[in-house]
This record gives C-alpha cells, structure tokens and sequence, in this order.
C-alpha cells in the first residue's frame, strides 16, 4: 500500500509522531480512501485513535487482495493502448502490495510475462539482469517507439455482407466502350 510507504518513509525520515501523521492523512488519501478518512476523523473527533490498524484492516483485507490478484492476472500490456511506464509501475505497485518480501527481479519478471511473447524477448535480450525497473522501462519505451514488435499490424478485411450494404459493381458507360 503506497500510503503506508510514504507514512513510514515520513516517520523514519523525519520523525514525525503518529499524532502529525494521523493530521495530514487527508492529503495522502484520494477519493474513497479520503472519504472513509473524513468519517473515521468525525467519529473519533480529535481524539487519538488506531489508524494505522483501521487502514490496515480497511484495505489489507482477503477481498482487497483477491481484487489486486486479478487486476495483475487480468492485465495485459496493450502497445497502442497502454503507456510502457504507466503500465510498468501500476504493475509493480500491484506485485509489491501484494507480495512486499517480492525481490525485484522477479517483480522484473512477472511484469514482463505480461506483455506477449516478441516483445517480452525483445526486452529480455536488451536488459541483461540484473537491471534496475528504470533501464527495464527505457527498453520498453524504445521498443515499443521505434520497432513495430507487439503491435497489431494485421487488419481484418472489410467484409460489405456483414455491413449490409449491397455490393455494387463499378458502372461502365457504353460510350466510353465505342
């Protein structure tokens, strides 16, 4: 959870008490987690309260874990659609929630598993591992600029039958004919 990362780094960092953090959560959160934050903080008013444990145990659940799996195993990287960054990080972020004890080089692998066959060689035989996600995002990104590997090059032919519309045969004039 990106939340509780930058809520420990801002701990460990500058050592900020658990008091301050709970203050500025509502600049943390975003739609319905801020929405959730504003209710729990009218409930408990400004009294202390566990939110460390409320978060935890609103969004570390089973479901909240089952709907990460899927969102991993249902996505596939799409070269005209998705963005190679954008794309890379969501994934990671994903895998990382999941599984934090995750190495990096398997959350390398896993990711590049998702983008079908020619461009996951492409990006395999340009990052010699182990290599860091920034150099796994370039090849990607120049990749996926500069060759036409993953693309969808074949166009269905345009079928007129299933339009519809009457095939029409070009008109001969008969003067052109004389």
């Amino acid at each position: 959870m990106e939340v509780m990362k930058t809520i420990d780094m801002l701990k460990e960092d500058f050592n900020i008490p658990d008091e301050y953090i709970s203050s500025i959560l509502h600049s943390l959160f975003t739609k319905s987690a801020k929405k959730w934050y504003y209710n729990m903080r009218q409930s408990h008013g400004k009294h202390s309260w566990p939110w460390r444990k409320k978060i935890i145990s609103k969004w570390a659940n089973d479901s909240w874990i089952f709907r990460m799996e899927n969102s991993f195993e249902e996505a596939i990287f799409n070269i005209e659609r998705d963005r190679p960054m954008s794309r890379f990080l969501e994934e990671k972020d994903r895998l990382t929630a999941l599984h934090p004890e995750i190495s990096e080089t398997m959350v390398h692998k896993r990711i590049l598993m998702k983008c079908g066959d020619d461009l996951e060689h492409a990006i395999r035989n340009r990052c010699i591992e182990p290599c860091s996600t920034e150099y796994y995002i370039n090849a990607m990104e120049d990749i996926t600029s500069r060759t036409k590997i993953g693309k969808n090059l074949y166009k269905p032919p345009i079928d007129n039958k299933a339009s519809g519309k009457p095939i029409s045969k070009p008109k001969i004039h008969k003067t052109a004919l004389l």
